[in-house]
């Protein structure tokens, strides 16, 4: 295929997926990253596609909801992570996902389990994961944000400690490298906790971007989780912190293409 007429297609494709990453490309057309960047060049230049942090999309997408957008930041470690993740829930399992985007690529993975028991705050999930194999699914109400179809606030709290489940898997906005889990909300960071405290086995899954940085709001220490789930193995420092406190930490390598990105 003609370098131009892969363009028209990266275009057209671009167009009915919304967004594409480097690796996605690369595997449609059957060549190799570089020459989906050499082919992405003039389109961003021209302002045809516009690049974001792990994909590309069109410009008008800009003003979509943050959520959309952080959909696409680092996709494909998020996939690999929830690959991993899904490894770790059986046929048959209760468990806690909030609403972040890492958990909505969970949910994605976990689709082909069967008769799962799933709490969550995420009208996302709960619409992915309900009207599959039998799935029960218990959703909480309370205030429903827009961004990202979340329930908020007392009642989503108190919706989560009527329950005991098997696992709790949250997301976090940062990591630092004492192994404070951050978050940027809030009541985001008062949902993990409430979640962590109802489930015999705590799993935290988050990207290598998370690591080294800090957030508003300290949401719990290594002491109070049992397992990391990543991408990339956390450096010395915050790895010899999480060994001290028991935390089991699996990684996850993403599909080829994913760091790439960040060079067209």
């Amino acid at each position: 295929m003609f370098a131009t007429h892969r363009q028209n297609e990266i275009l057209r494709l671009v167009r009915t997926q919304e967004t594409c990453t480097i690796a996605d490309l690369a595997s449609t057309f059957g060549v190799s990253d570089e020459t989906i960047r050499r082919d992405l060049k003039p389109l961003v230049a021209e302002g045809l596609l516009v690049k974001v942090h792990g994909g590309i999309m069109l410009p008008a997408q800009l003003d979509e909801p943050p959520f959309r957008r952080r959909m696409v930041d680092q996709r494909e470690a998020k996939r690999a992570i929830a690959a991993r993740v899904a490894e770790q829930v059986c046929d048959g399992d209760s468990l806690m996902l909030d609403g972040g985007t890492t958990c909505v690529h969970i949910a994605h993975a976990l689709e082909s389990h069967a008769r799962l028991t799933v709490v969550t705050n995420s009208a996302e999930i709960a619409r992915l994961l309900a009207p599959r194999n039998d799935n029960r699914v218990l959703m909480a109400g309370g205030e429903l944000r827009a961004d990202d179809a979340s329930a908020v606030g007392d009642s989503a709290l108190a919706f989560f400690r009527q329950f005991h489940v098997r696992h709790a898997i949250v997301s976090v906005t940062a990591i630092d490298a004492k192994g404070r889990f951050m978050d940027a909300q809030p009541a985001d960071a008062a949902l993990a906790r409430v979640a962590f405290s109802q489930a015999e086995h705590r799993i935290v899954a988050a990207d290598h971007t998370k690591f080294g940085h800090s957030a508003l709001v300290h949401v719990f220490s290594a002491e109070d989780l049992d397992m990391l789930v990543t991408d990339v193995a956390p450096a010395a420092g915050l790895a010899k912190v999480l060994a001290a406190a028991g935390v089991g930490v699996l990684c996850a390598s993403p599909a080829s293409g994913e760091r790439a990105d960040e060079n067209v």
